[in-house]
């Protein structure tokens, strides 16, 4: 248990940014679900929603990333894995 007021505080920071931070690697792994779906070969899918799908989720590791949520190289690598798949289909 903390013993000091600032330690109390920042136990609730902690959780509130650990929170946060689930919610937008939840996001993460829907848009990625999502744009792997899209890119797979039995997608019936128009081809703007297909690249519409795989620019978001390429986004978004982006924007991860830059919120420090998200290492930089397991980014490279996830875009790295999407975009093989994308040019492959």
């Amino acid at each position: 248990m903390a013993n000091t007021k600032t330690a109390k505080e920042n136990i609730k920071i902690n959780r509130r940014n650990t929170e946060r931070n689930r919610q937008y690697k939840s996001r993460l792994k829907t848009a990625l679900t999502r744009a792997y779906d899209a890119v797979s070969e039995t997608s019936e899918l128009a081809p703007e929603e297909k690249t519409t799908r795989v620019r978001f989720a390429l986004r978004l590791l982006d924007k991860l990333v830059s919120k420090g949520i998200l290492k930089k190289k397991a980014s490279a690598r996830k875009k790295s894995q999407l975009a093989k798949k994308a040019h492959v289909a």
